[in-house]
């Protein structure tokens, strides 16, 4: 059966972890509201009682009968699947807990650049933004990458990866981290990237996978850009 993945068009924002993890694994999707009339589709479905739930935001994933919604959850769903998580449930509540510690780290990378409201435009919280932007560079970034940095090692051939000898959603999720934080903070990210060497080799390695690498060069995967969480804003930026 297809997969049904719902998520704002013009943005890879939370639902790239969900392409990321169906583009590795091969499998059948649709990219719903990429698709004509797949706007109104999504729009009507967080109107409405779909399957006994009505969805908040996307992303949210249609297999069947049955609506998933949040990023984390749709890969805890889809992980044993679209063999991306460990097979014991010790290590798939493990990924999922790190999945979650992803979402965090997203949300905060959001606020950097909407440190006030999301319904506002960035200019109207400019002065906010540079204060929350430098204490994210000074103290949450090194936080979180710190402690992703810890939670990855290498398998005897080399490969990095956050759970064990085999790849999971976790590391195409940090992945896409890498590269939104790239965009969003270069020069940030051209500074403090040697304290990292695994993340940097778990990125390098994600992204010669041949399915993701066929991925990066087609046009499903779209453009980090203004609208979407990971922003650049120069001036947030380290100077």
């Amino acid at each position: 059966m297809t997969y049904e993945l719902y998520y704002w068009d013009g943005i890879p924002g939370r639902g790239e972890f969900v392409r990321l993890a169906l583009e590795q694994a091969g499998a059948d999707y649709i990219d719903v509201a990429r698709n004509d009339g797949g706007m109104a589709r999504m729009m009507a479905m967080m109107k409405t009682r779909t399957a006994g739930v009505t969805p908040l935001a996307p992303p949210f994933l249609k297999d069947g009968d049955l609506v998933i919604s949040h990023a984390a959850n749709i890969l805890l769903y889809l992980g044993n699947r679209l063999g991306l998580a460990p097979e014991d449930e010790t290590g798939r509540i493990t990924a999922h807990g790190l999945q979650l510690s992803i979402t965090d780290f997203v949300a905060e990378i959001h606020d950097t650049h909407h440190p006030i409201g999301v319904s506002l435009y960035y200019e109207d919280q400019k002065d906010e933004a540079l204060r929350r932007s430098e204490n994210f560079r000074e103290e949450r970034l090194p936080k979180f990458l710190g402690y992703f940095e810890r939670q990855l090692s290498k398998d005897s051939r080399g490969q990095v990866h956050a759970l064990g000898e085999a790849r999971t959603y976790v590391d195409l999720s940090l992945f896409h981290l890498i590269e939104g934080l790239r965009y969003a903070f270069p020069a940030e990210m051209t500074a403090v990237e040697p304290d990292y060497p695994l993340l940097v080799a778990l990125n390098a390695q994600v992204r010669e996978l041949p399915q993701i690498k066929a991925y990066l060069a087609s046009e499903r995967r779209l453009a980090f850009n203004e609208q979407g969480i990971f922003r650049y804003y120069p001036e947030l930026d380290r100077r």
